[in-house]
């Protein structure tokens, strides 16, 4: 039985009932997170505004903690912690020119198919109702970015039509390559040359052979068939996924543990969750339309 989150508690814009919280919690999303930037990588215009605007060669484990710490707020943390937060990115693309709804809507669905299609491939059990409905409540993770949610894909079908429609403008320029060069090969101190070689380098691997077909016909590397793939991602799913949650939590920035420790035990995310189709999709989290259906109106929630 699902114990409710304690009265009063604020369960946040999503809430311990939706698919994101469950996605989010799993491990496997740290490869997603590098498979994104792979992808996010081939839009020429988005990819050169983020090399040009920011410290990404220079400090790329802090733009992915800080990514991490994002996500984790806007899923995890109270309502008014995630709008703050939502605030300041939005600030920051204005004073850096980089608030181009097209190139926010490319990085935001980027973000979403890796995510989901990460966590899928890897064995992370969701029904196709769940995937749509975790597409549709990333809207609100879309609002906060700057984006209309209305014009946001609230699907997966919606997504794959996006996807389709953007490729004509994808490619592997000198920026892209420059990401991919960095990607497989970060510059680190010597001492930890060693753990780059052994776990980073599959990292990186792993994450660039998940990506869709075209993308890898435009980096003009190959990767081995999907199934192959498919297989590798099981396994470091089922390897990571073994790894105590509690243990795993403790790494920065922490935002689990702290939802928990506000909604109480029952909130905690677990893959089992999400086997609980029905429950989840008859008691939707905070991310929810407004009368039911009109993708055209939202309300903030809370």
């Amino acid at each position: 039985m699902t114990v409710p989150p304690r009265t009063g508690a604020d369960p946040g814009l999503f809430g311990p009932a939706s698919v994101t919280w469950q996605v989010h919690g799993d491990p496997m999303m740290w490869i997603a997170g590098v498979r994104a930037l792979y992808l996010q990588a081939l839009h020429p215009r988005a990819v050169r505004g983020v090399l040009i605007n920011s410290t990404f060669l220079e400090d790329a484990w802090g733009r992915l903690m800080r990514t991490a710490d994002f996500v984790g707020t806007l899923t995890y943390g109270t309502t008014e912690a995630a709008e703050r937060a939502g605030a300041r990115v939005r600030g920051i693309h204005r004073r850096l020119r980089v608030d181009d709804p097209e190139l926010l809507l490319w990085v935001h669905c980027a973000e979403i198919d890796s995510y989901l299609g990460v966590a899928r491939r890897s064995g992370l059990r969701m029904s196709d109702a769940q995937a749509d409905r975790y597409v549709d409540e990333n809207r609100v993770a879309a609002r906060l970015v700057g984006l209309d949610p209305a014009r946001v894909p609230a699907g997966t079908r919606e997504l794959a039509e996006y996807f389709a429609a953007v490729r004509p403008e994808l490619a592997a320029g000198e920026d892209a390559r420059t990401v991919d060069a960095f990607l497989r090969r970060p510059p680190v101190a010597p001492a930890l040359v060693p753990a780059r070689e052994i776990v980073w380098r599959r990292v990186a691997h792993l994450a660039y052979a998940s990506l869709p077909s075209y993308a890898h016909d435009l980096y003009g590397r190959p990767a081995p068939a999907r199934r192959t793939v498919d297989r590798r991602l099981a396994a470091t799913g089922t390897t990571l996924r073994c790894i105590p949650s509690r243990l795993r939590w403790q790494l920065p920035p922490g935002h689990i543990l702290k939802a928990v420790a506000r909604l109480g035990p029952g909130s905690r995310p677990a893959p089992y969750k999400l086997d609980r189709g029905a429950a989840i999709l008859d008691g939707p989290g905070r991310a929810q339309r407004s009368d039911g259906g009109d993708r055209t109106r939202w309300r903030t929630p809370g």
